[in-house]
C-alpha cells in the first residue's frame, strides 16, 4: 500500500506547487522474500484525447484522433536495491523477512504553476505515485495511488472583486406584427467566488411584449480541450433557479436573489490544453422564440473572500461607513487643538473603546485590529507638535 503524509486536518492528500510530497510504501510479507528493487515513480500531467469521424469520398470514412499531453513533473527514486532490473544473478538481492515494513519517500513539486487536478469529458489533469516491487524470476508487483493538486486562485484580487453587469433588449416579431420589447439588466457583486458561496443577483426584467415570459438564472461550466490546432468544447449546467412568470406589461426586480454554487472544481486558466471556465447566465425564457440571454463571467477560486476584501460585502460596507464617519470627524482645515480634557473625559474614552456595531455580525467582524485602530485613533490625545501655527501673528 501507499500512504501520504497529509498537510491538512481532513487527511486528504492535497498539495500545491512548491509543496513537498512525502509518504510511505508499506510492504507486508508472510514469508521471507528476495527483492531486486523497490522503486517509486511520481508523475503529473495533463492529457487530452478525442476522436472525430471524417468522410473521404463515397462510401469511405475514417476516424481522426486528436491527442495532446503536457507533463508537469516526472520523478523516480529507488527505495531498495539498484537500477538493473534485468540482472537475475544472486548478487545484489535484498532479503526481506516476514512482517510489515515501511519505506519512506519524499519529493518536491515544481515551483512553477501546476494545473488543478481535473477529470473532464475529453481530458484530465492527474498526479500520482506508483510503487514497483521487483523480484527475481517473477513479474513485478505494481501499485498506483493518485493525489490532488490545487493551483490556488485568490479571489481577493482587484480583477475578481470588480462587479459584473450587463443589459440586453429584444423585440419580438411575428410576420408583419411587432410587439413591444423585452428588456433585461443584471448585476452581480463580483467576478470571483468559491464553492459553497451564494451569488447575489440584482436584476430587472421588463416585459412589454404580448407573451408570458419567465426570468431564469443558471451557472454553466465550460470545458475546452485543445489538440493539433483543434478545440473541443463541453458545456454543463451547474446550478439554476427560476423566477415568477411575467405577463405582458409587467416588471420583475431581483434584489439579491441567491444562487448557491455547489461543490465544483476550481477554474483552470493556465493550462495550454485544458481550460475550465464558468459563467452566470441570466436570461428570459420566451415561448416560441429565442431566449434573451445575458452572460456574466465567473471565476471559481480556492481562497475565499476576506471579510474586508470587497467593498460590496456587507461587513466591508459597514467598515467603509466607519471610515467615512472618521473622515467627517476630522476637520478639513487644521485648527489649534483644544485641551484633551475639554473634549473627552477618561470615562468616555474607556466606554468608547468597546466596538459599537450595528448588528451581531458587524460586531464580530469588527473585533479585528482595523476597528480597534480607528477607535484608538479617535480618542488619543492630540500631538504636542503641529506644523500649522495657531498664532501666526506672534511668529515674528
Amino acid at each position: 500500500t501507499i500512504s501520504f503524509d497529509c498537510l491538512n486536518d481532513s487527511n486528504v492528500p492535497v498539495y500545491s506547487s512548491g509543496d513537498t510530497v512525502s509518504g510511505r510504501v508499506n510492504l507486508e510479507v508472510t514469508g521471507e522474500i528476495r527483492v531486486k528493487s523497490l522503486k517509486i515513480h511520481a508523475r503529473g500531467h495533463a492529457k487530452v484525447r478525442w476522436t472525430e469521424s471524417r468522410n473521404a469520398g463515397s462510401n469511405t470514412a475514417y476516424t481522426q484522433n486528436y491527442t495532446e499531453e503536457v507533463e508537469y513533473f516526472n520523478h523516480k527514486d529507488i527505495l531498495i536495491g539498484h537500477e538493473r532490473d534485468d540482472d537475475n544473478s544472486e548478487e545484489g538481492f535484498h532479503t526481506i523477512h516476514s512482517g510489515r515494513h515501511e519505506y519512506a519517500f519524499s519529493f518536491e513539486l515544481p515551483q512553477t504553476p501546476l494545473a488543478t487536478s481535473f477529470e473532464g469529458r475529453h481530458g484530465s489533469v492527474r498526479y500520482w505515485v506508483k510503487a514497483e516491487l521487483h523480484r527475481p524470476w517473477l513479474l513485478p508487483v505494481k501499485l498506483k495511488k493518485e493525489f490532488t493538486v490545487f493551483e490556488h486562485i485568490d479571489i481577493n484580487t482587484p480583477s475578481l472583486l470588480s462587479p459584473q453587469a450587463g443589459t440586453k433588449e429584444k423585440t419580438l416579431c411575428c410576420w408583419f406584427c411587432t410587439s413591444g420589447p423585452i428588456s433585461l439588466s443584471a448585476k452581480i457583486e463580483r467576478k470571483g467566488y468559491t464553492p459553497g458561496e451564494s451569488i447575489q443577483i440584482f436584476a430587472e426584467i421588463e416585459n412589454c411584449s404580448s407573451r408570458m415570459v419567465v426570468p431564469k438564472a443558471a451557472i454553466y461550466q465550460t470545458q475546452a480541450f485543445y489538440a493539433k490546432g483543434k478545440m473541443k468544447e463541453v458545456k454543463q449546467l451547474v446550478a439554476n433557479l427560476r423566477g415568477e412568470s411575467l405577463s405582458s406589461g409587467k416588471t420583475e426586480t431581483w434584489n439579491g436573489k441567491l444562487l448557491k454554487i455547489p461543490p465544483v472544481s476550481p477554474s483552470i486558466l493556465d493550462c495550454s490544453i485544458i481550460r475550465v471556465e464558468y459563467s452566470l447566465m441570466v436570461y428570459v425564457d420566451i415561448p416560441g422564440a429565442m431566449d434573451l440571454l445575458l452572460s456574466l463571467p465567473l471565476v471559481i477560486g480556492t481562497i475565499p473572500l476576506h471579510p474586508f476584501g470587497s467593498r460590496t460585502s456587507s461587513v466591508s460596507s459597514q467598515c467603509s461607513m466607519s471610515m467615512n464617519w472618521l473622515a467627517l470627524a476630522l476637520p478639513e482645515r487644521p485648527e489649534a487643538p483644544p485641551s484633551y480634557a475639554e473634549v473627552v473625559t477618561e470615562e468616555q474614552r474607556r466606554n468608547n473603546l468597546a466596538p459599537v456595531g450595528a448588528c451581531d455580525d458587524f460586531e464580530r467582524a469588527l473585533q479585528g485590529p482595523l476597528f480597534a485602530y480607528i477607535q484608538e485613533f479617535r480618542f488619543l490625545p492630540p500631538p504636542l507638535y503641529s506644523e500649522i501655527d495657531p498664532n501666526p501673528d506672534q511668529s515674528s
